[in-house]
């Protein structure tokens, strides 16, 4: 009897052993339920998001689409989301560098706008938070 439960309970370990699959992403993402299930999934989730937007910042064809993206780039630049990137440092970083990079700001207007802030207390590259009045405009300080 006894060899009989540890035969039918290696069966049984083995059998469900078997069942374990291994997850291909790439094939997962074919799926375009699964798809948006795991991008709600993303999107919905705070911490996820995060991370998410980290890797996003990490990867420069990821920079890139979006940057190409005009629709994205307007709807960040409405309803206080240039206030919300300036939050973060690293987003604020990239996007002073960015818009040097493409030309659409000087490199005198770049010093300009980081001795601003440094004397402000917001220094551009370390500073995690910035809080600019409204009565500060990009012409004020030259």
């Amino acid at each position: 009897m006894k060899t009989l439960v540890i035969i039918l309970s290696a069966i049984g370990l083995l059998s469900l052993n078997s069942c374990n699959q291994k997850t291909d992403p790439t094939a997962m993402l074919e799926n375009s339920e699964t798809r948006t299930e795991l991008f709600d999934a993303i999107t919905s989730n705070h911490d996820y998001m995060t991370e998410f937007m980290g890797s996003i910042q990490e990867n420069n064809h990821a920079m890139q689409m979006m940057q190409g993206n005009k629709k994205m780039m307007g709807t960040m630049m409405q309803d206080g989301g240039m206030k919300m990137m300036m939050k973060d440092s690293m987003m604020k970083k990239n996007m002073m560098q960015m818009m040097h990079e493409k030309g659409m700001m000087s490199e005198d207007c770049l010093e300009s706008c980081k001795n601003m802030m440094a004397e402000e207390g917001l220094d551009i590259i370390e500073q995690g938070e910035i809080e600019l009045s409204k009565s500060q405009s990009h012409s004020d300080h030259h």
